[in-house]
């Protein structure tokens, strides 16, 4: 017997091994095994298929031995596996690699997963009460301890050391002399670190009037398609929406997964789902550690999963054994795509696809969806449920401009805030309302520069300038995250001239701190949430008062819900639309919109006010009369001008070497190959404005192509290219990869 395995290697085929005698009775599809691998490595595979095919040529090496007695990947998931492999132009290895928890993956012999141990407390079995005052002796303290054991161990057999100290407040010396006497008995129990039993404390809130009506027709629209848009305007009470339709799944028997885009979302609707739901809510993201992560996936498997699961884009890749519905929260969100490292795949995409192997059905939500996706439902391939009305009749916010560029230039411009705003924030303050500032760029200034002779500092391994963090006093290059010392002197013409240039919300922070040092200001960006549970400790401080005003990165725009919020700043807006990229007014559209849903309070309409040099791009009319489709519909004559999705299929396909030269060469070479099959389909090479990263020269090269073209007519044609590449010399280590449906 043979076993063909994928290892989790940046390797595009499997590889095929001699099955042991004394194993081909215990092997499966979806088992981890341990497989030599080059001269003197040890990797753990997942074996894809079983057959008695003797690979030709070669000799076949043998497994060293079988991890599990059950398959810990199912048929689904290997199904998906291979559709991202296909459809992204990525080597199975690379989706084996981000699929599977490291501690799942031992690498030579070595086990990544440890157990989690607790010492547990409980009576001595040789111990007897009545001879209690006879063992202890005169130890005054032991023997009050043992009183409090002794009532605590009566409503329970056994209770954790560190639960006991922390309840009775003894030292741990005075319980090591009861342990040393065998009045107590210590030992050591593997625990979960992942059950906690939570109740549920009520049931699903009726749905208002409108929300019951979108709830129905989600429902029809499920009837006939597999895929619905759920185009509901902020505070519209979506997410209750999405409960609803998650106990009905939970009532057929059906797993749901709740994706959301960002981290910082999990918290707010944690609790609203464990309040409902209890503990068959599971959460999965980053944050989670290794080991937490390898017991999800196993709980996964086991005859108690978790019947909900709320994650970010890693969660798609759980074994799911009854999905029956994917919700897929702030649809438009660009954090749903993977950059690096590969498989560089769209999460929701691949949701899509998910369901559809599973048999279960897809709901994307959002107030601004993504043009593709809101094309989709217009031309009818996808269901399109429309929700225009805020919860509780809540009126939308009043969107005002602030022109800076005038405010400047008749000198009023006293602060990064335009005095409008400030007045504004005073006012909101004085009523006891909380305020958001919404600024997208993190640090303290966004770069130094010599005002004498314009040198500014740039990363050694990046084409970037480095960006000011006054907190850690650094230069930080947000590609590669090196630091430096900061420079007072210009090492160009030696002048100590050098100026912090423009503001990011580490320097807003400290100007607002100074301009309102009665109330407490919080920042919520990268920087500020590295440490787990930071998210949580900074969104709970806001939704209980204990900060007034909150500055953030664009996590603050990502669906979080504040009672409170009667006002929202938007700084520097034209930053968020001056990009050289074809989705920029679309991101900053969405964004603003966005920030601006978190304004408003019941009996009263929030105000948003926007700062920017440019009050008359057309854009801003859009947002102000929260006129998405509109916007849409501009956006789509563009789109269809200059051959842009949803009309054309993209795919942008990158060199890098540490020999720009090479670089350059590799992509030229590579652009005249696809220019004689493809022609004007093909665009570049270029060499993109950020050109280096961490030492590697880059240049890409993007395809326009026709969406009638067979993905699998385009994948061999490509890998045919890639393969005559390769017979250079030159370019045979060169780092090549491919961007599917970039965002």
């Amino acid at each position: 017997m043979f076993a063909d395995v994928v290892l989790p290697l940046p390797l595009a085929y499997s590889f095929t091994y001699a099955v042991p005698a004394e194993m081909q009775n215990k092997i499966g599809v979806g088992f981890r095994v341990i497989v030599p691998f080059g001269k003197s490595k040890h990797y753990t595979a997942i074996v894809l298929k079983l057959h008695k095919n003797a690979p030709q040529g070669v000799e076949s090496k043998e497994i060293h031995s079988l991890i599990d007695s059950h398959p810990v990947v199912i048929e689904q998931q290997l199904q998906l596996w291979e559709w991202i492999s296909f459809y992204y132009l990525s080597p199975m290895g690379d989706v084996y690699k981000a699929a599977l928890p490291t501690g799942m993956k031992p690498t030579d012999l070595e086990d990544k997963y440890t157990s989690k141990i607790e010492k547990r407390l409980c009576l001595h079995p040789d111990f007897q009460p009545e001879s209690a005052l006879t063992i202890i002796g005169k130890a005054k303290k032991q023997h009050e301890l043992f009183e409090e054991t002794i009532e605590i161990l009566s409503r329970k057999e056994s209770i954790s050391r560190k639960e006991l100290l922390e309840i009775t407040g003894y030292s741990p010396a005075v319980l090591n002399g009861l342990i040393g006497k065998n009045v107590l008995l210590e030992y050591s129990e593997e625990i979960s670190r992942i059950e906690k039993q939570l109740e549920a404390t009520h049931k699903p809130v009726d749905l208002s009037e409108h929300q019951q009506e979108a709830f129905e027709e989600i429902n029809r629209s499920f009837e006939e398609k597999n895929i619905c848009l759920l185009h509901g305007v902020t505070s519209s009470g979506k997410t209750e929406i999405y409960i609803h339709l998650i106990a009905e799944q939970l009532r057929k028997g059906k797993q749901t997964l709740y994706l959301v885009p960002e981290i910082a979302l999990t918290t707010q609707l944690t609790s609203r789902l464990q309040a409902v739901f209890g503990d068959k809510l599971g959460i999965y993201h980053s944050k989670i550690n290794d080991n937490e992560r390898t017991e999800i996936w196993q709980k996964m498997l086991s005859d108690s999963p978790y019947e909900i699961v709320i994650g970010v884009r890693s969660s798609l890749f759980l074994p799911f054994r009854q999905l029956g519905l994917i919700v897929v929260d702030e649809e438009h969100e660009a954090s749903y795509k993977q950059q690096e490292p590969a498989p560089r795949y769209h999460a929701r995409d691949t949701a899509i696809m998910l369901a559809h192997i599973c048999g279960a059905k897809t709901l994307l939500g959002s107030a601004t969806p993504s043009i593709e996706s809101f094309y989709n439902a217009k031309i009818g391939k996808y269901g399109l449920v429309t929700l225009t009305n805020r919860f509780k009749d809540i009126e939308l916010p009043k969107i005002t401009f602030e022109n800076t560029k005038e405010l400047y230039r008749k000198r009023k411009m006293k602060s990064l805030l335009a005095p409008d705003l400030i007045e504004k924030i005073n006012l909101a303050l004085e009523a006891d309302e909380q305020v958001i500032l919404f600024r997208n760029r993190r640090g303290f200034a966004p770069m130094l520069e010599c005002k004498n002779c314009g040198w500014t500092p740039k990363c050694r391994r990046c084409d970037v300038s480095l960006t000011y963090h006054k907190f850690s006093n650094t230069l930080k290059c947000h590609y590669c995250n090196s630091t430096y010392k900061v420079v007072h002197d210009c090492p160009a013409c030696e002048e100590e001239s050098v100026k912090q240039i423009g503001m990011g919300t580490e320097k807003l922070e400290e100007e607002v701190t100074q301009l309102f040092p009665d109330f407490r200001v919080a920042r919520m960006d990268t920087d500020t949430t590295r440490v787990k549970n930071s998210y949580q400790k900074i969104i709970s401080d806001f939704q209980n008062k204990k900060v007034q005003i909150l500055i953030g990165t664009q996590m603050l725009s990502k669906g979080l819900d504040f009672d409170n919020v009667s006002l929202v700043g938007i700084i520097s807006a034209d930053g968020l639309l001056n990009h050289p990229d074809f989705r920029s007014h679309e991101r900053g559209f969405q964004l603003m919109m966005q920030a601006a849903g978190r304004a408003g309070r019941k009996n009263k309409q929030g105000e948003v006010v926007v700062q920017t040099a440019d009050p008359e791009q057309p854009v801003y009319r859009y947002l102000q009369a929260n006129d998405y489709e509109s916007y849409f519909h501009s956006q789509l004559a563009e789109r269809k001008l200059f051959n842009y999705p949803p009309y054309k299929r993209l795919i942008s396909i990158v060199f890098k070497h540490k020999d720009e030269r090479k670089a350059e060469l590799g992509a030229d070479f590579f652009a005249r190959l696809l220019k004689q099959s493809l022609g004007e389909m093909v665009l570049g090479p270029n060499k993109p404005i950020i050109s280096r990263i961490q030492r590697y020269h880059i240049r890409d090269i993007l395809l326009k192509l026709d969406t009638n073209l067979s993905s699998q007519k385009v994948r061999e044609f490509l890998k045919s290219v890639e393969s005559r590449f390769r017979e250079k010399a030159d370019f045979r280590y060169m780092i090549l990869y491919y961007d599917v449906d970039g965002v």
